[in-house]
């Protein structure tokens, strides 16, 4: 007679076994890759993390696409400059989707852009690039907003007297409040409450994507939603962005503006009263909200974290640094106002702008694709709603497309005789039909706002610091561990 724990134990081993062999039996339809363990996949070899170096290690020996197991759930991975182009664009709209995992159906209700699929994703996206497009974004209009903001930024350094500072706040209120004045047609105090409770709520919503918390979420809303203190603050920052978009929304709607300075809302609050009555319209105040939360995350913390990467690596080079201060010098001189267009005139410093990017990599891998139907990628068949992973690292760092890619180095952006290049293997925003809504803007705040930098200040490690720890802290992005700068005026 077999005694209950004897049951128990049989009972789970069966479990465990039948587990295993219904997820060797789903494997034989995918890509080859590391064997997955029950429940939890490849989870347990990666330590809950996606990490580019243990993707180098499993393309090593599974070659340029391969699977791996997020629970039960098949990841398809790209690697290399040829896999991630070919995967991603031979097929784009196959790849187009983006997973329902039941943490992005929490946090965005299937509405905005950024996790949204389908038509309610075609359709708030082409009205997103078509806005930005009327708002003059790449044009000289639009660039008097990213100058006042770097002036400002400008103004706060030359109070610090050259004295040593971390730079962390005040590049990060400079870049959201640029999102602020896009969106809402205003700036935020660096003083007020509600704007430092945004920014740390944002910044908590990224970090939370990429954490064990996650994982545990999608294995069980309802134990992680009860028993980690996580999954309960994610819920508090959720909440309190709702609550301060939708006063927001509410204050806007009151003062509609008709002239030609017209912000994100006022376009989209149009658009609502125009398509009122369509059946096929998704606009509405929900996805309005949701939309303008997308474009928050997509667009603080990534330039915000070049921009540190960027003024992290011109002490490290300090040679670079006086090259691209030369340039600038002697180009446009020590009071110009930088424009985007400004960037023909100035090779070198857009070359070391573009080699910040590919260097620091702050993405790694980018936002998951989702197939929308049973598609082919690099010869294999991948079966309708299979996340697709792309490795952006494999490919800023692809051997086979930089000459020294695991240098920092501007040259890879210049022909011989000194003129900017473009390289096709230059991917930071992806590639494909999600390509990053916000490129266009991110690029522009990038050159103005270096350049302002550059053109105001030397940047130097504060006196007996001889070594920087340039290892990157993982999460969401990849930022500069902590430093401190001393800012000193030209």
């Amino acid at each position: 007679m077999l005694t209950v724990s004897e049951v128990l134990v049989f009972f789970v081993l069966s479990l465990l076994l039948i587990e295993f062999l219904k997820l060797q039996w789903m494997r034989r339809h995918f890509p080859p890759g590391p064997t997955p363990y029950p429940f939890f996949g490849n989870l347990l070899q990666m330590n809950f993390k996606i990490h580019h170096e243990h993707l180098k290690k499993m393309a090593k020996i599974h070659g340029n696409i391969f699977t791996l197991w997020l629970s039960n759930t098949p990841a398809v991975v790209l690697q290399g400059f040829q896999a991630v182009k070919e995967g991603l664009t031979a097929h784009a709209e196959d790849v187009a989707g983006r997973p329902e995992e039941r943490i992005f159906q929490f946090l965005t209700r299937g509405k905005g852009v950024l996790f949204s699929n389908g038509h309610l994703w075609k359709q708030q996206r082409r009205f997103g690039m078509a806005t930005m497009r009327k708002m003059g974004l790449g044009k000289k209009e639009k660039d008097y907003l990213l100058q006042e903001e770097a002036a400002l930024l400008v103004e706060y350094l030359q109070k610090t007297n050259g004295k040593p500072l971390d730079p962390t706040m005040p590049v990060v209120h400079m870049v959201a409040n640029v999102i602020c004045s896009i969106m809402f047609g205003h700036r935020f105090s660096t003083d007020d409450e509600n704007f430092h409770r945004l920014i740390e709520s944002f910044d908590y919503l990224a970090a939370f994507l990429n954490s064990v918390s996650f994982y545990m979420y999608e294995l069980s809303p309802w134990l992680a939603g009860h028993f980690l203190p996580s999954v309960k603050k994610m819920k508090s920052c959720r909440e309190f962005l709702d609550i301060l978009f939708v006063k927001e929304l509410e204050s806007l709607k009151g003062k509609r503006n008709l002239d030609e300075n017209r912000h994100f809302i006022d376009y989209y609050l149009d658009e609502i009263d125009k398509t009122k009555g369509d059946p096929a319209a998704t606009f509405d105040e929900e996805n309005l909200i949701q939309v303008v939360a997308d474009l928050f995350v997509a667009g603080i913390e990534t330039t915000a974290t070049t921009l540190l990467w960027a003024l992290l690596y011109m002490v490290i080079y300090p040679d670079i640094q006086e090259k691209v201060q030369k340039e600038l010098d002697a180009v446009v001189g020590c009071s110009h106002a930088f424009c985007y267009e400004d960037r023909k005139r100035l090779p070198y410093t857009n070359a070391v702008i573009h080699e910040i990017q590919r260097y620091s990599n702050i993405l790694l891998i980018a936002l998951p694709r989702m197939s929308v139907k049973d598609t082919e990628l690099l010869g294999y068949r991948i079966p309708k709603n299979t996340v697709v992973l792309a490795n952006i690292d494999s490919v800023l760092a692809d051997p086979g497309k930089w000459e020294t890619p695991d240098q920092f180095n501007p040259g890879h952006f210049l022909d011989k005789d000194g003129n900017f290049v473009n390289r096709e293997a230059f991917l930071p925003f992806a590639i494909g039909h999600r390509v990053c809504m916000g490129e266009l803007l991110a690029r522009m705040e990038l050159f103005i706002v270096f350049s302002t930098l550059l053109q105001a200040f030397t940047f130097t490690l504060p006196e007996g610091v001889k070594e920087v720890n340039t290892k990157f802290v993982f999460g969401s992005t990849m930022k500069p561990p902590p430093y401190q700068i001393c800012a000193i005026p030209r």
